[in-house]
């Protein structure tokens, strides 16, 4: 019997169950929670990372927004004040679409 011991999305255990198979599961507590979304994130990122074609790295990009989601409700907040947080510092500082690549400062100047 495989173990797995870490968080899945909510509808796992019945997509386990409607194959036949059986499955163990519990609820975290906030703590719990938290840790094992941060290492949901670490988990989905190296996958982002391995995938070697645009879409499997699209399918781990949206595994990936889908933790930062449920981080964002354990940090107090909502996926839509995430976002507004994000426009902020895109019209302060920028994003990324101008493929920018800073080589040095210099100090002297």
């Amino acid at each position: 019997m495989p173990v797995y011991n870490k968080l899945v999305r909510d509808l796992i255990p019945e997509i386990i169950h409607k194959s036949g198979k059986e499955c163990r599961t519990r609820i975290l507590d906030d703590e719990e929670y938290q840790k094992e979304l941060n290492v949901k994130l670490k988990e989905e990122s190296e996958e982002y990372f391995a995938a070697s074609k645009s879409e499997e790295a699209l399918e781990e990009l949206a595994d990936m927004l889908e933790v930062i989601r449920s981080l964002a409700t354990v940090h107090g907040s909502s996926w839509e004040q995430l976002d507004a947080l994000r426009e902020q510092k895109a019209q302060a500082r920028g994003g990324f679409k101008d493929k920018v690549y800073l080589i040095d400062v210099d100090d002297n100047a």
